[in-house]
């Protein structure tokens, strides 16, 4: 098949490339557009995009006076705070490249990743949950300082009162020592930080993927790569310039998810963060009523939750545009109910961390597909490689291996060449991006995933595809989540196994489920056993997690 026939990409008027720019430079000119207008909404109280551009200047001079130099790497073990927004182009305007890390790691988690991208300075605060993990790792690993800020300097002052009432139950004390320093000392510099030459095609993140086969990997993104996802993301947006712009901050910003759609895109944007520290549902029905939020990226449980929250119903959400899910299939039975009761349309949307964040996205306005991740955004182009032999391209109208090429893909892994090597495919001297995802393209170019390569289930010859098979179990009124898993069978070599959680006060028994189940799938899809539990694993941001499962799962024999 000719390859310029096999490549969907998003149709006319993308035919400009975005200006790659660095990160600093974006915030730098919406900074200079509107220097008083709100950045942030934290928990009610405010900052603008001057505050906290000085805040990051000031940063990264405080850094550089430590000795910090262009291409040292900068890490962050931060909640959704306002200090992650200065600390994180703060670091970047000292030239260094920043490391995500989740405050929920463990510190044999957070001690591993730091030691892989010699990491050479932690940025925190004194919550009791990360700071006792941050001075551990500090002791333990080859990290050389903790910068830790202050939770209570950055609340308004009535829940500065209620987290003094909460004592040591939430604060850490910061011990007085030379490799600790309090934030508020590193950005009292008042002279501005020495100019560093930086390039669009500079390292600027690594962003770690969340180990899906082996231990992570460091996806190496450059600074055009994560200032151009943005513009790809703000392109699309259809909403009018001069309409209010606030955008739900519930996604963890360490996330490459949050971080490109809720933190890079809404500074090219000049918007506001409605920023709540984690995932809470009653704190997000209050902050989307409070701040007029008109955009809220999440994980489907993220909205599954929402729906399951008895404040829902009270909540004013007619400020709301739209929600963008990511992160995994969105069910339709969520979709549908979401929009029901918010009015605001839910759509979905896929990318991926060596992407930047985004690929795709189904319309916010007219077409769209439920059931598929939508269109490639701009400038963005994709093909279906062959699932046995990736070097060729999928047989014309069946499944294949969904590749990427465009500006904001990675530059490979963190000294890991070999995994680079294996994460591309060329095709006739064009470098695609394998995903790992099985998808179907229809003739509008909405894209499909059908699986992932590595979750398909060998049934005696036949490859199952779990997302099938959960789809169809998620149709039955009382299931809420599903998760389908291969289990060895000594006849047929694996056979698919169902966990599932229910819907509250349903009634029904596995027997049944797998009965209802096994009379609508195919013979080879047919499941071994329902199993019904009160939960089922997930990632750090939410999502389902099959790798968990299977590994709980093959471990108990």
């Amino acid at each position: 098949m000719d390859v310029s026939k096999a490549t969907y990409q998003h149709a006319a008027p993308w035919d400009t490339p975005f200006e790659a720019v660095t990160l600093p430079d974006l915030f730098a000119r919406t900074a200079d557009r509107c220097p008083a207008a709100p950045l942030v909404d934290f928990l009610g109280r405010t900052f603008s995009y001057r505050e906290l551009y000085d805040e990051a200047r000031r940063f990264a001079a405080g850094l550089q006076a430590m000795g910090v130099a262009r291409g040292d790497r900068v890490g962050l073990f931060l909640p959704n705070v306002p200090i992650y927004i200065s600390a994180y182009y703060g670091a970047m305007m000292a030239g260094a490249v920043v490391v995500n890390f989740s405050p929920l790691y463990t510190v044999d988690e957070l001690a591993q990743q730091v030691e892989d991208s010699g990491t050479r300075l932690l940025v925190t605060i004194d919550a009791a949950s990360l700071l006792p993990t941050a001075l551990e790792v500090l002791r333990a690993s080859p990290l050389q300082t903790l910068v830790v800020g202050r939770l209570g300097a950055m609340l308004p002052w009535p829940k500065r009162i209620a987290l003094k009432l909460l004592g040591r139950k939430s604060i850490a004390t910061i011990p007085n020592r030379q490799d600790v320093r309090e934030w508020a000392a590193v950005t009292a510099a008042t002279d501005p930080p020495a100019a560093v030459p930086i390039a669009p095609a500079d390292l600027a993140l690594l962003q770690y993927t969340g180990g899906t086969t082996g231990r992570p990997k460091g996806a190496m993104l450059t600074h055009a790569n994560l200032a151009i996802n943005a513009l790809q993301v703000d392109a699309i947006d259809p909403f009018d310039d001069d309409e209010p712009d606030v955008i739900m901050g519930a996604l963890p910003l360490f996330h490459v998810f949050a971080n490109t759609c809720v933190l890079n895109r809404t500074v090219a944007k000049g918007g506001c963060i409605a920023m709540v520290p984690r995932f809470d549902a009653k704190q997000v029905l209050k902050t989307i009523a409070r701040t007029r939020a008109t955009a809220f990226p999440g994980v489907p449980t993220m909205f599954q939750a929402l729906l399951d929250h008895p404040d829902i119903a009270p909540t004013d959400f007619s400020s709301l545009k739209v929600a963008i899910s990511g992160g995994a299939p969105l069910p339709a039975p969520v979709r549908d109910k979401f929009e029901a009761t918010t009015g605001a349309r839910l759509v979905e949307g896929y990318g991926l961390t060596e992407s930047a964040g985004v690929v795709s996205t189904n319309p916010y306005t007219g077409l769209r597909k439920p059931g598929t991740i939508g269109q490639v955004i701009p400038q963005t182009r994709i093909i279906l490689l062959d699932k046995e032999d990736p070097t060729r391209l999928a047989p014309e109208g069946e499944p294949g291996e969904l590749a990427i090429a465009g500006p904001q893909v990675m530059q490979g892994y963190w000294n890991r060449p070999d995994a680079a090597a294996s994460a591309f495919a060329e095709i006739d001297g064009t470098r695609w991006l394998r995903t790992g995802d099985v998808a179907e393209i229809d003739e509008d170019a909405f894209i499909a995933i059908v699986d992932r390569i590595k979750d398909m289930i060998a049934v005696g010859g036949f490859k199952v595809f779990p997302s099938q098979v959960e789809a169809v179990l998620l149709e039955h009124p009382a299931i809420k989540e599903a998760l389908v898993i291969g289990v060895p069978d000594d006849y047929l070599g694996e056979t698919p196994r169902a966990y599932v959680t229910l819907q509250d006060g349903s009634e029904t028994d596995a027997t049944a489920l797998q009965a209802w189940l096994n009379a609508r799938v195919g013979k080879h899809e047919r499941v071994s056993a329902v199993v019904i539990r009160d939960e089922l694993p997930r990632t750090m941001i939410g999502k389902l997690d099959r790798k968990a499962l299977r590994i709980e799962v093959l471990a108990e024999g």
